[in-house]
């Protein structure tokens, strides 16, 4: 961080005391951390947004394992798209649910797709995707 650059920031007293209670929390030691981090974030989503930006991720499910073929249908998408399946990992939470975490990589627009089938999938109650990029380019 040799090219340090300072800049001003207004906001509301009670937004900005708000702020300093959350990031005290987080273990930041200032607010200046806090807020690379911030500005980091929002240019990893901006990235990972683009079509073709390679992508690293999550796809989280939660699912009736009674629904018939559920696992059955994850399981052969996994397969339609293993270039870009790294792993899952399987957790039963209770007689009737179930979650799965499958990490992916890929060009965003492949991972959103496969996130979107295995979500869309009949038994499934919740789904979420989570990407990141390397953020080579940020400092």
């Amino acid at each position: 961080m040799s090219n340090l650059e300072r800049f001003g920031v207004s906001m509301d007293a009670s937004l900005l005391q708000a702020f300093d209670k959350q990031i005290e929390q987080a273990g930041y030691k200032n607010r200046s951390e806090a807020v690379r981090d911030l500005v980091r974030d929002y240019l990893v989503r901006q990235q990972w947004e683009l079509p073709h930006t390679p992508v690293v991720g999550t796809i989280t499910l939660v699912y009736d394992h009674h629904t018939s073929d559920i696992e059955h249908h994850l399981t052969h998408v996994q397969h339609e798209h293993a270039a870009n399946i790294c792993c899952n990992t399987h957790v039963h939470l209770d007689e009737h649910n179930c979650i799965e975490v499958i990490i992916v990589r890929g060009p965003g627009d492949v991972i959103r797709a496969i996130a979107d089938r295995l979500i869309a999938s009949r038994g499934v109650k919740h789904g979420q995707l989570v990407c990141t990029t390397t953020g080579a380019e940020l400092a």
